[in-house]
């Protein structure tokens, strides 16, 4: 894997893989910047969420727990004055017939595998992420008029 930032004036840099995908960062514009994309501390919060996702669908997948829909919302705790994130905060609902345990072990499973959660973990930064499980006829009932 390989990471590469170049530099584009102010406070903006694009980042490139060794697969050809790229994503700009940029500082907000109370920070001075053009805001022509998240920040890079935004970026590694992203990169927890999609984390999540990605492996949570793998280790669904290996445990066949079945799901029709899965969102991860993240709010990080920095004071001001902080120079970085002290503490992350989630949700995580999943649209599922499965049993709320087997969501919350294959939960347990995900933080504990997932490569830039473990980033957070040994940097310190503790990630809690509360399941909420919501069976596939109740989307039903809610969408129908």
């Amino acid at each position: 894997m390989k990471a590469v930032g170049t530099w584009k004036g102010s406070y903006r840099t694009t980042l490139e893989d060794d697969r050809g995908h790229s994503v700009s960062v940029d500082l907000p514009r109370d920070e001075e910047g053009g805001d022509l994309g998240p920040s890079a501390l935004e970026l590694s919060v992203l990169s927890l969420a999609g984390c999540i996702t990605t492996i949570f669908a793998l280790v669904a997948k290996r445990r066949r727990l079945r799901f029709e829909q899965m969102r991860v919302e993240l709010e990080v705790n920095r004071p001001e004055g902080s120079p970085t994130v002290e503490s992350v905060e989630g949700t995580f609902r999943i649209v599922t017939s499965a049993p709320h345990a087997d969501v919350e072990t294959a939960l347990r499973l995900t933080l504990r595998t997932c490569p830039v959660g473990v980033i957070y973990e040994r940097a310190g930064i503790p990630v809690h992420v509360r399941p909420i499980v919501v069976a596939p006829e109740t989307v039903a009932a809610l969408a129908s008029p």
